[in-house]
């Protein structure tokens, strides 16, 4: 009750003695507003000259400093001691994280004259994994390789390590550690499947779930929180259900346990969901509303988006705002109501500038986009997603003189951005492909393995079938059951050049091999196999769910839209870009606007 300590103190009349400053320091450090700063700033102008030699009371004193976030007077008082101990390197280091002074925090660190003790480890394996640098990484893994054995049943320490190794990209480090801990607990379980999260490897989140529950664990908010994101980005309905079950029942009065939720029955498309969540809050904030703006958009929902837009109080609205509900607009077609709040915006951020140039971009009105960008650099720095928009709209409407303009721009202004320039090289290529260009498509695919590197990311999809998940690349193999999965891609295939469908090669982004024709391609893609493996599993599936980590090419989408009708199927697929809703009635919620 820190609150308490400083009413009590105000009405004193005597002189604190040194546990009653250290006592005032510890409790102004935990209140930390301005009363407190007030009184510990006074505290420390008053306190008797002979009491700076109490270690324990300037270790007290700095950390409440830190606490203020008052680096400077925190670090004049670490030097005025004469003997310093561990306890106060440790408070100092403490205090550099807390002020988001990760450097500073290993500079000491390496300036430390003893061993570290318990609590050291765990605020430099903290430091070392917000870092993330290459001085980081070697501290960090250094430290651990010379851990005393003793540490190792400290369950605080093993999961800061665990939360390092994660961040580091470590993951199977991480998960030795893991298994090291004899009585795990519920906040361990949280660093492990956050990692997961961070590395992609959603899975593996949703596996650890299974443990919690074997160990009775009751899910805290953070832990919550991961889970529902692992949700979101696998977007399996079945999944979601599972963990939404095992959230405990107060968590639904946290508003950012409910914004999560949102997010995640948007991610798997279930709208009805994620509105039902929004109407049981009484009072969205900015938050909220731009989570269900966003999801709006996502599905392809961009009335209902602008419509929510107009509800929501003007005080409420933000850049992330305008930013999703322009995003709305340009995923559905929408470009009058696009204009309209483009308008309305009195400062205009890069970002929100952006998401009207991918509008403008996705409908082939490219003048006026180019326009918004000529405009913005009068007086600003060239900003590379403007461009990377422009390229996007130049590939789906086969421009490849504006792409080439645009990938030529962009290498002259942003040198060093190799990750956006591999991204406009594989766009540009791929506008080169879709007209036929085989040659110069090749110099461009040559040209970036040179001046780029070859690492491009492949596409996977992801599909559940009663609880199981798979996942597909292109052309796998791998699934036990790939030769009837394959069949059954090409039994599919036959049956939709019977119904019309022409393959499309201009979606095909590599030479062909000796042995592959369009149609083996592009019948084989990621997602095409994901959908031959529900109709393997049923002969006529009335619902399909599939993620994919890259875009769908616009030969899937159009096979995809005829699968539905067909066989009168629902499928849903989230792509990187967007969720499509193929409906048995042979149309895309996207409208095409992909």
């Amino acid at each position: 009750m820190p609150e308490k300590v400083l009413d009590l103190f105000d009405q004193m009349n005597i002189q604190p003695d040194q546990v009653g400053f250290n006592t005032l320091f510890s409790a102004c450090a935990r209140v930390a507003n301005d009363h407190a700063k007030e009184i510990g700033r006074k505290l420390l102008d008053q306190m008797p000259k002979h009491f700076h030699n109490n270690n324990v009371l300037l270790t007290s004193a700095i950390n409440m400093l830190m606490k203020f976030g008052d680096v400077e007077n925190a670090e004049n008082f670490f030097q005025t001691m004469k003997k310093k101990d561990v306890i106060a390197y440790g408070t100092m280091m403490k205090g550099y994280v807390e002020n988001n002074m990760y450097e500073k925090t290993l500079d000491l660190f390496e300036q430390l004259p003893f061993p570290l003790h318990n609590v050291g480890y765990t605020i430099i394996f903290n430091a070392c994994a917000q870092l993330l640098n290459d001085r980081a990484k070697q501290i960090g893994r250094k430290l651990l390789q010379q851990m005393p054995k003793t540490f190792y049943n400290n369950n605080i320490i093993l999961t800061s390590a665990i939360d390092m190794l994660m961040k580091f990209g470590d993951v199977e480090n991480a998960e030795n550690l893991f298994q090291m801990m004899k009585k795990k607990d519920v906040i361990a379980y949280g660093a492990m499947m956050n990692g997961c999260n961070i590395n992609n490897q959603p899975f593996k989140c949703l596996q650890l779930l299974e443990e919690i529950k074997q160990q009775n664990f009751i899910l805290d908010e953070f832990s919550s929180s991961i889970l529902i994101n692992a949700c979101a980005r696998l977007s399996m309905l079945s999944k979601c259900q599972l963990v939404v079950d095992q959230i405990p029942s107060h968590l639904y009065k946290n508003q950012r346990i409910l914004n999560s939720l949102i997010y995640m029955w948007g991610k798997v498309g279930s709208i009805e969901n994620a509105q039902k969540i929004f109407q049981s809050i009484d009072n969205p904030d900015d938050f909220t509303y731009n989570s269900l703006i966003y999801i709006y958009g996502l599905n392809r929902m961009g009335l209902e988006a602008v419509d929510l837009y107009r509800k929501m109080p003007d005080h409420l609205r933000n850049e992330i705002t305008y930013v999703c509900v322009l995003n709305a607009c340009s995923h559905s077609g929408l470009l009058n109501e696009a204009r309209s709040i483009f308008n309305e915006i009195s400062q205009k951020s890069k970002q929100i500038i952006t998401a009207m140039i991918d509008c403008l971009s996705r409908l082939y009105i490219f003048d006026e986009a180019q326009k918004l960008i000529d405009d913005y650099e009068k007086s600003n720095p060239p900003y590379s997603v403007m461009y990377t928009a422009i390229l996007s709209g130049a590939r789906n409407s086969r421009q490849h003189i504006l792409s080439q303009k645009m990938y030529d721009r962009m290498t002259m202004l942003f040198p060093n951005e190799k990750e956006t320039l591999k991204s406009g090289s594989v766009l540009l290529g791929n506008t080169y492909l879709s007209i036929g260009d085989h040659e110069q498509a090749e110099n461009v695919r040559l040209n970036r393995i040179k001046e780029l590197g070859t690492k491009i990311q492949p596409g996977v999809s992801w599909t559940e079938f009663k609880g199981e998940i798979s996942e597909f690349k292109a052309n796998d193999r791998r699934h036990p059951r790939s030769e009837e999965i394959h069949a059954k891609a090409k039994y599919i295939f036959d049956v939709l050049i019977k119904h019309g469908h022409e393959y499309d090669a201009s979606w095909i982004t590599r030479p062909l091999g000796e042995d592959e024709t369009t149609e083996s391609v592009l019948c084989t893609h990621s997602e095409r196999l994901a959908i031959a493996y529900h109709f393997l599993q049923e002969e006529n599936p009335s619902f399909i769910q599939i993620t994919k980590n890259l875009r769908m090419c616009g030969d899937c989408h159009r096979a995809t839209k005829l699968i539905a009708k067909i066989w009168q199927c629902k499928i849903i697929v989230r792509d990187a870009n967007c969720i499509h809703h193929f409906s048995p009635d042979g149309t895309c919620s996207c409208q095409d606007h992909f």
